[in-house]
């Protein structure tokens, strides 16, 4: 199950890694590529950093694997400014950009859920979470009038 959290005045999303690993496998990758996307756009959100272009990293992950390069290129790239996020919001365990690369090696569906884990400790770093339903007031205790 997904969580809101808010950081820095803004919404993101805290994914379930475990639940990233599964989607991606039962729909074949499809999942994985929109997912790819969606923390790449939060990243550039969270960052306010104009070099990142999470359509270029998606088109580098879907038709990038014609030249082989891009791919990888993509996910180092995202690697690296994830990194650089959890360090400059206090993450003590930061991601290692290399590593996603030699996960999509082995086997690549578990390269979200560790991306994924990484970026929910940078969520959780210094966010709030955004309650799911707005609490309800107790009921007023009834009053007895005298008679």
């Amino acid at each position: 199950m997904a969580e809101m959290v808010t950081l820095d005045g803004k919404q993101y999303l805290k994914r379930n890694p475990l639940g990233v690993l599964g989607l991606s496998i039962i729909t074949i990758g499809i999942y994985f590529v929109v997912w790819f996307y969606k923390i790449n756009k939060e990243i550039k959100q969270h960052e306010n950093d104009e070099t990142m272009s999470p359509k270029r990293s998606l088109m580098a992950v879907t038709f990038g694997w014609l030249i082989i390069v891009p791919p990888f290129l993509a996910m180092y790239n995202t690697g690296k400014h994830l990194q650089k996020m959890q360090e400059r919001l206090g993450v003590h365990s930061t991601l290692e950009p290399i590593l996603p690369i030699v996960i999509m090696l082995v086997f690549s569906p578990l390269t979200g859920a560790y991306m994924q884990d990484h970026l929910n400790r940078a969520w959780g770093a210094n966010a709030s979470p955004v309650p799911a339903v707005p609490p309800v007031p107790p009921p007023a205790a009834p009053t007895v009038s005298p008679a």
